[in-house]
């Protein structure tokens, strides 16, 4: 289990926050309660939650923003991050740092050597997927990525389309999250083998095969098409369950399979489409 430490949940909430060094105080968008989440706070949380990897508390500044706007960000970033250190109680947690700095590529290769330097478990590289284009991120993961160690794990945050992460494991990324399976399940979408499918589609009503018949997930060996179709149209929960379910499915297969291409010495063959064409999906985060 990997728990995120609320850093982006706080920059999502722009419009009812505010940040000093100390920490972050916003006002709950559930019932307006003012809440205030420090480093060390965030720590506690996560070191309750019991999570095998833990994120530092950050500063994810905006896209786009100006220079003297990251740097603040990303100091205060690493000065949080110090703090954490401090309050991690538990041995038996990995704490990883946050490399910020928005699109400016100084300031990602300061922050990469200062947290590098700290020796931590894992290196995260954060603040991309809010808003810049996919150039932009895939021109931070290849000056950000060969900065941390190769021996520790490296972890993308916030992406998940299948080009995206294709390019970033050829850059040499380990690790991903991203909200676009459970995203796109909701708006009534599959992803089969690199196509999405809007099964809220009339050709869908009759079809009564597997969403993907090599797909071992548990509703492509239990339910079809139409019956999913029929779900959506109806407005049950159970369709936005199935299609989380095979999406999920769907991603660690993928990666999966460019794992298994890269001990095969395969990789920039069997993977050629998707570290070359032009992304399908926008990166989401959420």
């Amino acid at each position: 289990m990997l728990t995120d430490s609320g850093g982006f949940q706080v920059f999502s909430l722009s419009e009812l926050r505010s940040i000093s060094g100390e920490g972050v105080t916003f006002q709950s968008p559930r019932d307006g309660q003012i809440i205030y989440l420090t480093p060390e706070r965030s720590i506690e949380i996560q070191n309750k939650l019991g999570a095998d990897v833990i994120m530092a508390f950050d500063e994810c500044p905006p896209y786009p923003a100006s220079r003297a706007t990251v740097e603040a960000a990303t100091e205060r970033t690493y000065d949080w991050l110090k703090r954490c250190i401090v309050a991690q109680a538990r041995s038996d947690q990995a704490l990883f740092g946050i490399v910020q700095g928005g699109v400016y590529p100084g300031l990602r290769q300061q922050a990469a050597r200062m947290l590098v330097e700290l020796d931590l478990p894992g290196y995260a590289i954060g603040g991309v997927s809010v808003g810049e284009p996919a150039a932009l991120i895939e021109a931070i993961v290849q000056s950000t990525t060969p900065l941390l160690p190769e021996d520790k794990p490296r972890y993308l945050m916030g992406v998940g389309t299948y080009r995206e992460m294709a390019q970033a494991i050829a850059a040499g990324i380990d690790l991903f999250d991203c909200v676009i399976p459970t995203r796109l399940a909701r708006h009534g979408s599959a992803l089969v083998q690199g196509d999405r499918w809007n099964l809220k589609n009339a050709r869908f009503k009759h079809d009564f095969t597997p969403l993907d018949q090599s797909c071992p997930c548990y509703t492509c060996q239990q339910f079809t098409r139409a019956y999913i179709s029929h779900l959506l149209r109806a407005q049950e929960l159970l369709a936005y369950t199935l299609l989380s379910i095979h999406n999920i499915t769907e991603l660690v297969r993928f990666t999966q399979g460019i794992r298994q291409a890269i001990l095969n010495d395969r990789f920039t063959v069997e993977f050629a489409h998707w570290l070359n064409s032009a992304a399908p999906l926008s990166p989401e985060r959420e």
